[in-house]
């Protein structure tokens, strides 16, 4: 386990041994960190937090209100996972039938957002940058860059780095109108130009 001095833990706080927690890191009243746990620097655990062995938190990730991340989730760095959203790793869970064999792998890529109670089914990639939407149900692969709501959640629109709304002129170029990057639209796919 990491030094308790170079990260903060609530006194309510359960930190199991062997795990890692970045420097910089604070976790909220009556989180678990269970052993295996890999957590980096700067990252934010609210209340109520829990993360399962072998999960991967990169750093700077922001991890809201009465979360639990399960054994088979990797979020990169600068991942928001909004309040009482939703992580599984059994696609067909049956409480008499043992499937820890069988957890799946769910990576949520650098920047990602995850709003309030959105669910995230197990076995998905959500592409750098995307933004799910509050209550969204997420069953297949999100594009970089892709806004997606409702259920299942279907793809709307893009979103900036700083999460604003995309707007394409006829050339396939937009800018953020916070932070004046600009953005690319080609064969449906987003990327940053500058």
């Amino acid at each position: 386990m990491s030094d308790r001095v170079n990260y903060f833990a609530h006194p309510t706080a359960v930190i199991d041994p062997d795990c890692s927690i970045g420097k910089g890191t604070r976790i909220w009243h009556f989180s678990h960190i269970m052993s295996g746990a890999v957590i980096g620097e700067n990252c934010n655990l609210g209340q109520n937090v829990v993360v399962s062995p072998d999960v991967v938190l990169g750093k700077n990730v922001k991890v809201q209100n009465n979360v639990s991340i399960y054994t088979g989730v990797i979020c990169e760095d600068d991942v928001f996972l909004g309040p009482s959203m939703v992580f599984t790793n059994v696609m067909n869970p049956r409480s008499a039938v043992v499937r820890r064999d069988q957890y799946q792998k769910t990576l949520v890529k650098r920047g990602a957002s995850i709003g309030a109670n959105a669910t995230v089914i197990c076995g998905v990639t959500i592409g750098e940058f995307a933004f799910i939407g509050a209550g969204a149900v997420v069953n297949r692969d999100v594009k970089p860059y892709s806004l997606v709501v409702g259920n299942p959640a279907r793809h709307i629109g893009w979103m900036s780095e700083f999460g604003h709304r995309l707007q394409f002129d006829e050339t396939g170029r937009a800018e953020c109108p916070e932070s004046k990057q600009h953005y690319e639209l080609t064969d449906g796919n987003v990327r940053r130009i500058d």
